[in-house]
């Protein structure tokens, strides 16, 4: 895979330091765990997201959800079960293995709720833009009517 050098665009720009790093980041792989678990990222609306993530035999209690700045991570850490009285395991189909999935969140995107149902979990998400943030209309103020002009004499 090829590199690209962002050196000359950090002489040009400040504060896209973070950017720079995600797009970095691209094309390395998150530990080796890149497939597990799968999810799905969804538009649910013009600024509503949400993540469905397969985690079969994970209970509420044994999967944690963290959003600290703009980093969503999501952890499943299940205990080791027996079988049951008397069984004995023959195959392991079912991954009960341990995870950690991070998602990088846009600016004002939050996490709205998240729900277990059916072996997938659903974290919505949406993008609240405050006030001062959103495009505004500039008014053009026209010049008073008692300014000043000056008048050039010309000669035919």
């Amino acid at each position: 895979m090829r590199h690209v050098d962002f050196s000359s665009l950090h002489r040009s720009t400040v504060g896209f330091d973070r950017l720079f790093n995600m797009l970095d980041g691209l094309g390395q792989p998150e530990g080796g765990q890149t497939t597990y678990p799968p999810y799905n990222i969804e538009r649910t609306g013009e600024d509503a997201y949400r993540i469905s993530m397969a985690v079969a035999g994970f209970s509420e209690t044994e999967i944690s959800i963290e959003a600290h700045r703009n980093v969503l991570t999501i952890k499943g850490d299940r205990s080791n079960e027996a079988a049951g009285e008397g069984s004995e395991l023959l195959y392991r189909g079912i991954a009960s293995r341990a995870f950690e999935r991070r998602f990088q969140l846009a600016d004002h995107v939050e996490v709205v709720g998240a729900a277990l149902k059916n072996g997938l979990l659903h974290i919505d998400l949406k993008r609240n833009i405050p006030e001062e943030h959103k495009p505004r209309k500039i008014e053009i103020a026209a010049a008073p009517a008692s300014a000043k002009q000056i008048e050039a004499n010309t000669v035919n």
